[in-house]
């Protein structure tokens, strides 16, 4: 299954591989297709089979900085990655962003999300939401020393993903079905026969003469001929709709509060003049 995640000026389709080989033709056919060969990159993933620690999956984190996904579907590339696999992106505009997600399919994009749901009956947790905004803690100030608390906010970003919903296929084929008509003929037969005659000669009849008849039989078969007309026509279109949809969902930002605990009635003491 592709992904697709949209800026304000283009789109950027993904689709994860597990074999190199795969993505590497999936590149390639989408070069072929007229997309720019910088705008699609591939991202490997590790190939040693005992990476599974922090550090690794920071790197593939790392990885994927550049390109817009919400977490959890950047956590779960992560892992394909961490697991061995290949992802592929094109960025693409509006028009021709079906094209690209057509190639990728077809070079056998594999989907992320059943293959997230296998790797959690394997173990695996999946996105956790975890950071510095959400840690509280107390530390004492040392003298010469600068304390910095730093104002965190959380920014919302709204992308989109597309999710296959089934396919419609329709194959046309052949199929033999036996058909009887009935054509009347007609035979033509030859019968010749002698019958014993005791008469005189007839006017016009003629004198002893050689004579030849000739009567040919003739016999009618039938000829089969076919001709294809077209009874029906199936038309198979796709329509594209719009539909707005509200996300909803809540951001965290720090505030800090200032408590000045020091005693403003105090004044300085004066030194004595030495």
């Amino acid at each position: 299954m592709t992904m697709i995640s949209q800026t304000q000026r283009d789109r950027r389709v993904s689709a994860f591989f597990d074999t190199r080989e795969a993505a590497s033709e999936a590149v390639e056919e989408l070069v072929k297709a007229g997309f720019a060969r910088a705008g699609v990159s591939l991202v490997e993933g590790n190939k040693a089979p005992s990476a599974s620690t922090a550090s690794y999956e920071s790197g593939f984190w790392e990885s994927l900085k550049d390109l817009f996904f919400p977490e959890e579907d950047r956590s779960t590339y992560a892992e394909g990655l961490r697991r061995g696999g290949y992802l592929v992106t094109a960025s693409t505009t509006e028009a021709n962003y079906q094209r690209a997600v057509d190639i990728l399919d077809r070079q056998g994009a594999i989907d992320i999300d059943q293959r997230a749901q296998s790797w959690r009956k394997e173990g695996w947790t999946g996105y956790a939401a975890t950071g510095a905004a959400g840690q509280s803690g107390r530390t004492g100030m040392t003298s010469g020393r600068d304390q910095v608390l730093p104002v965190v906010e959380e920014q919302l970003k709204v992308g989109k993903r597309e999710m296959g919903h089934g396919r419609v296929r329709v194959r046309s084929y052949i199929v033999e079905k036996p058909v009887t008509e009935q054509v009347s003929l007609t035979d033509e037969h030859v019968h010749v026969e002698r019958r014993p005659v005791d008469r005189p000669l007839r006017p016009g009849e003629g004198t002893l003469q050689e004579r030849t008849i000739i009567a040919e039989e003739k016999r009618e078969e039938p000829v089969v001929s076919k001709q294809a007309r077209v009874k029906e026509e199936v038309v198979v279109k796709k329509e594209a709709t719009q539909r707005t949809e509200t996300v909803s969902d809540k951001v965290r930002e720090t505030e800090v509060k200032i408590e000045d605990e020091r005693d403003n009635t105090a004044r300085p003491q004066k030194r004595k003049a030495g």
